[in-house]
């Protein structure tokens, strides 16, 4: 396959001249700053947040280099996931036109920015083991199809995809194979960002808000070829992370060991979990999980679900989602609130 990138962008963007901030015109250190209208006497805050943010969040890309492996020229980083997602559709699907292919059940915000988008979805449901349909996949792929996402470890099944089968719609596909690794952390696979030499095409998401604990900050992560990375950078706003975001996460990502424990604590009660729900009566099914949920299918979703809600414990209702009938969600929690949850669980009648 012949990969061209220059052919999958929109015209406005190949033509597009980015906003040019006061930070990208002077990026070294001077005394005095004058150059961008900020308030120069500081912040009524304990700490002075009167300047802006690095607009291409330089220290924090380096610090995720150390932890990944991926230079920073081939790393985005966006106010969560779903802005590197909107991003993709900004950038590579005309209006009107275009297409993206969707195989649900998946992450919802894929089909929500298409609609923002005006870009029309073609959904090719997983299959009954929840593994891609390549067959019904390459039916639908025309001339107008710019993007494929496949989330793996999937949201809301908690599996991952066959590796090989991704491998193959990068080996054949013209257009951007999207591989959202939200929940990676917790998988036994490996991540894709080791093949982002090998295929051009490729953008891998991943996330700072489940196994990092910062979802309040709102960090996603986008990893691709350099070319990619410079058509999100030209699209973003000019100040997208935060000064705030960009100190914390710097802090958190020095404690790498802290998340790998939580990591192996997680994996240990998903077990537990697992065989605590398989004692009782109304759990008909618990599905194989990379994550850091669980996806069970019960008798009775819906009562199961507000008899958790009156006792004050909230999982997702998702019987109504394509494949997932009669399931519920289940994040896994700490020690005490998973023993909480199976013994509510024990006092439900079916």
């Amino acid at each position: 396959m012949d990969f061209n990138l220059q052919n999958l962008l929109r015209e406005n963007i190949k033509n597009l001249t980015p906003y040019s901030s006061a930070r990208d015109e002077f990026q070294g250190e001077a005394s005095v700053y004058l150059d961008a209208n900020e308030n120069a006497y500081g912040s009524p805050l304990p700490e002075n947040f009167n300047r802006y943010p690095d607009p291409l969040q330089s220290d924090v890309k380096q610090k995720i280099t150390s932890i990944k492996g991926v230079p920073p020229r081939n790393i985005f980083l966006g106010n969560g996931s779903d802005e590197a997602i909107d991003i993709l559709f900004r950038s590579f699907c005309r209006p009107g036109i275009d297409n993206v292919i969707l195989v649900p059940p998946t992450y919802g915000m894929y089909q929500v920015s298409a609609n923002i988008n005006d870009v029309a979805v073609k959904n090719v449901p997983l299959t009954a083991e929840y593994q891609l349909n390549m067959e019904g996949i390459a039916e639908a792929i025309d001339a107008n199809t710019k993007l494929i996402f496949v989330c793996s470890p999937n949201n809301p099944t908690g599996n991952s995809i066959n590796r090989e089968d991704v491998e193959t719609l990068l080996a054949n596909f013209n257009g951007l194979v999207v591989v959202d690794e939200a929940y990676i952390n917790y998988s036994r696979q490996k991540s894709f960002i080791q093949e982002l030499t090998e295929y051009g095409n490729l953008v891998v998401l991943q996330t700072l808000s489940k196994a990092w604990g910062l979802a309040g900050l709102r960090i996603g992560m986008a990893f691709a070829s350099e070319e990619i990375i410079e058509v999100f950078n030209r699209v973003k706003p000019p100040y997208n992370i935060n000064q705030a975001s960009q100190k914390l996460a710097l802090e958190a990502l020095d404690n790498l060991e802290q998340v790998n424990q939580w990591i192996k604590e997680t994996l240990l009660e998903r077990d537990k979990l697992v065989l605590g729900l398989k004692n009782l009566n109304f759990v008909q099914d618990i599905f194989p999980s990379d994550a850091n949920f669980i996806l069970v299918k019960t008798v009775s979703p819906k009562a199961i679900y507000r008899f958790l809600v009156e006792k004050g414990i909230i999982v997702r209702d998702r019987s109504k989602v394509e494949l997932c009938e009669g399931c519920l969600r289940i994040t896994i929690g700490t020690p005490t609130e998973n023993k909480q949850l199976l013994n509510t669980l024990n006092l439900f009648q079916a």
